[in-house]
């Protein structure tokens, strides 16, 4: 016996009373803006509203679907392949949709990405990219669109993807736990009020979740158009500039910045897209990009508050000029003794004097 509301999954908790962790929202919108950025990825430890936050996104999406891609899926049923059923039965080759399909118009979920194959991580950046799922196997030729948001949760201790994967998500954002006692409790008192009333708990955030809804379709439908927000001179420098700074590979970190300034103006409804707009979303941009030699240079891209890569101490103090500064109060290494130690006698004989124990004396 089965019951539509038993099958039927829990409301998701409302994207407008999300607390805490505003480089992950943002990034998040912005995704939603403009899909073609190729996705966010999420680093980050458990229990940081990864999965809360995606599957609140997906309700700000009109009639948005929320995908899950589990960890033992098969290439073919994340890109599609031939509907056995239908070639037994009728002896006709037909196209059985994959999730990249279900996924169309709305989110798409991948805990864990960096444990799954590369063949599956390659298939599903160029679909988030390109916005086309594009299938030749099995006898069959077949593409359909495919534009979603891709979010993919990682945590760096359990193993990292390749660097030539790793370039191709759009934006990524690094989250940490908070340290903030009130922001903590403001949290928990929140997940509390949902657990124990959903509904009414999404009925005082419904405004605030209709805003968000209709800013973002205006959004959108303002970066659909080729005409409005203008990239401008100032725009490109300021794009460059950071780019060479962080010393990355290409020209991909360009492209995506350029469209994530772009697509946060059409959020913020900005007449035009401004210096200030490059600077808010470089973290995200360069954050997984940046080599390891740049890293010196990682706070001036960075807002105030981001919890991202620093060079500052623990005290927060700037870290310019340690390089000239030294290892200021390092002691120099001191010579230790090596006293001579007695040779040791093995306990076991030797292969030898085993042989000569056991050799039978002459007569």
């Amino acid at each position: 016996m089965t019951t539509t509301a038993a099958a039927a999954m829990p409301a998701p908790f409302p994207f407008a009373a999300i607390a805490g962790q505003p480089h992950l929202r943002q990034a998040l919108l912005l995704a939603a803006v403009d899909p073609g950025l190729g996705g966010v990825l999420i680093e980050g430890p458990r229990g940081t509203a990864k999965t809360t936050a995606a599957r609140a996104l997906a309700e700000l999406l009109p009639d948005a679907p929320f995908v899950t891609l589990p960890l033992g899926a098969s290439l073919e049923s994340l890109v599609g392949t031939l509907d056995l059923g239908r070639a037994m039965a009728g002896h006709e080759l037909r196209f059985a949709p994959g999730l990249l399909a279900r996924a169309h118009g709305g989110v798409l979920y991948v805990d864990e990405i960096n444990l799954l194959p590369d063949a599956l991580i390659d298939s599903l950046l160029d679909a988030a990219a390109s916005g086309v799922n594009v299938v030749e196997r099995d006898g069959i030729s077949h593409r359909h669109a495919a534009r979603f948001v891709l979010v993919g949760t990682m945590n760096p201790e359990e193993g990292t993807l390749r660097p030539q994967l790793l370039d191709r998500f759009g934006l990524c954002v690094q989250l940490h736990n908070i340290d903030d006692p009130s922001e903590r409790q403001a949290i928990v008192r929140a997940r509390l009020a949902f657990d124990a009333d959903p509904q009414g708990f999404r009925d005082r955030h419904a405004q605030a979740q209709a805003e968000l809804s209709s800013s973002l379709v205006r959004a959108r439908a303002l970066v659909a158009d080729a005409s409005a927000l203008p990239y401008t001179d100032a725009v490109h420098e300021a794009v460059s500039a950071m780019s060479i700074a962080a010393a990355v590979d290409g020209l991909r970190a360009d492209l995506v910045m350029l469209r994530s300034a772009r697509a946060l103006a059409a959020w913020e409804g900005a007449a035009a897209i401004t210096a200030q707009h490059v600077q808010r979303v470089a973290e995200a941009v360069l954050l997984h990009r940046r080599k390891p030699e740049a890293e010196a240079a990682a706070p001036q891209t960075a807002p105030p508050d981001a919890g991202s890569r620093s060079a500052g101490g623990a005290d927060g103090e700037s870290s310019a000029g340690s390089a000239d500064d030294g290892d200021w109060g390092a002691m120099p290494p001191e010579p230790v003794g090596i006293d001579r130690v007695k040779p040791l006698r093995p306990l076991i004989p030797s292969f030898r004097q085993q042989q000569q124990q056991a050799a039978p004396k002459k007569a």
